[in-house]
């Protein structure tokens, strides 16, 4: 994993989004680049984000954002893109995301894919985790709701953090924003379908306490207007815009099944099959 974002495991913090255009979000990095500097961790702060999100069937996690709860959650499992094939041993993050009143807040453990799909999708605890009281969290959330694996979401992001002024304050453009609501295995590239219109990127501000001057500036030099949006909520909706395609419940595939088609588990058969590799 090659990006800040990826070792935070808690945090609490404000989140702004934006709906804005292309040419908008090129226009505003050139702005932003005066005092903020690229995540240091990605070349040029850019990456790409895949998250397999669980929700009820009745989709309850979609309901309660879309009703505006003040408080309510999701989970989901998150894979930061690299030039590997996603595969059994693989890190991952599974998350869990939740609003209070304004503020965000963020909870995950890095598992291995096979281990995250195995507590997502067959209620099996992992040995050993890091933090036991977020996996024990997790697991009342999955049996509590019933959750399964719903919609898949992918994009590519760029990060800007800020520098020692500004410290606890990063802003996001993403872009090429796609969902696949079947298909729902990570390290399968299936069809997807955009989310947002032609040429529309979504800008988020985060921050620990509050924006600053400069940049509160900023967002109104260049007319950017607030937009209450949530790309798993999208991609639901997305899905029902769509004439071609329905929402199906398919029975929930088990983490073997899942797992059947990754490379790990083929090396693993060698291995057992007392094959050697040429």
């Amino acid at each position: 994993m090659n990006n800040a974002e990826h070792t935070i495991r808690k945090f609490n913090r404000f989140e702004l989004k934006y709906v804005i255009t292309l040419k908008q979000t090129e226009q505003f990095k050139v702005s932003l680049r005066k005092f903020m500097v690229p995540d240091f961790h990605s070349s040029n702060g850019q990456y790409q984000l895949s998250s397999l999100y669980y929700d009820s069937p009745d989709l309850r996690c979609y309901h309660e954002k879309e009703s505006g709860l003040r408080f309510r959650r999701k989970l989901r499992i998150r894979h930061y893109e690299t030039v590997e094939t996603l595969a059994e041993q693989s890190p991952v993050f599974v998350e869990i995301k939740q609003r209070v009143d304004r503020v965000t807040q963020k909870r995950r453990e890095v598992l291995s894919y096979g281990d995250a799909l195995r507590l997502c999708n067959d209620r099996q605890m992992p040995a050993s985790p890091e933090q036991q009281p977020f996996i024990d969290e997790a697991y009342v959330f999955l049996w509590q709701y019933n959750l399964r694996p719903t919609s898949i979401v992918r994009y590519n992001r760029q990060a800007f953090n800020g520098t020692e002024y500004d410290p606890g304050l990063r802003v996001t453009f993403d872009t090429d924003l796609m969902f696949q609501p079947n298909q729902l295995r990570l390290h399968e590239n299936a069809s997807t379908l955009p989310i947002l219109p032609p040429g529309q990127a979504v800008m988020e501000i985060k921050v620990n306490e509050r924006i600053p001057i400069w940049l509160s500036g900023m967002i109104a030099d260049h007319n950017l207007e607030l937009k209450r949006i949530s790309k798993y909520c999208r991609s639901i909706e997305a899905a029902r815009e769509t004439t071609a395609l329905q929402l199906r419940w398919l029975p929930v595939e088990s983490s073997e099944d899942v797992l059947s088609s990754t490379l790990s588990v083929f090396s693993t058969l060698k291995q057992r099959m007392g094959i050697q590799s040429l």
